[in-house]
């Protein structure tokens, strides 16, 4: 496998389109608490609103140089003010809890059938950390998995991310990191 690992400037974060649905499509085929939420997720509801939203994006592609550098996987990641995790939408933690005005957040993350085990989500989550501790205005870290994702919660507990609360009736549960952690 011949895999290339690129960062992407926002402005190119239509190359996630395909997978940022098939990562909707996945999550909602996990689901058990109200997969029908996902009706109305797509690229444009949750990606393209989330990178107008952040302060800084982080976008990180996985390319098969072997099949035509298809992306096979990718990471989003941003640095926000916290008040933007308070919406119509949902209220995804106590802001009261966050001491600096920014939180960062592991946002999206995806890796098509076939190239997971082989280390791809540990080198993107890497990438995605060392990313956010380059901000020091920001200490809490979040990632929020949906219900019937058992392996991306395991995945992230794994990597140092302790479960803090769910949200939407257990629609999607909240983990949470520390910088200094």
């Amino acid at each position: 496998m011949n895999l290339k690992y690129e960062v992407i400037p926002e402005e190119k974060a239509e190359y996630c389109r395909d997978l940022c649905n098939e990562l909707m499509d996945f999550q909602q085929s996990k689901a058990s608490i109200t997969p029908e939420r996902f009706d109305s997720m797509n690229f444009d509801t949750r990606m393209l609103t989330s990178i107008k939203s952040a302060r800084h994006n982080y976008i990180v592609v996985v390319k098969d140089h072997d099949m035509n550098d298809d992306i096979v996987a990718y990471v989003y990641t941003n640095f926000s003010p916290k008040e933007s995790y308070s919406n119509d939408f949902a209220t995804f933690f106590d802001l009261s809890t966050v001491k600096k005005e920014n939180v960062g957040c592991l946002s999206q993350f995806y890796i098509k059938e076939g190239y997971r085990q082989f280390g791809v989500g540990s080198r993107l989550f890497t990438l995605s950390m060392d990313w956010l501790k380059t901000y020091e205005d920001v200490e809490d870290y979040f990632v929020f998995t949906s219900n019937g994702n058992q392996e991306a919660l395991e995945f992230y507990q794994r990597k140092g991310f302790s479960i803090s609360h769910d949200i939407l009736d257990g629609f999607i549960t909240v983990l949470r990191s520390n910088r200094r952690g």
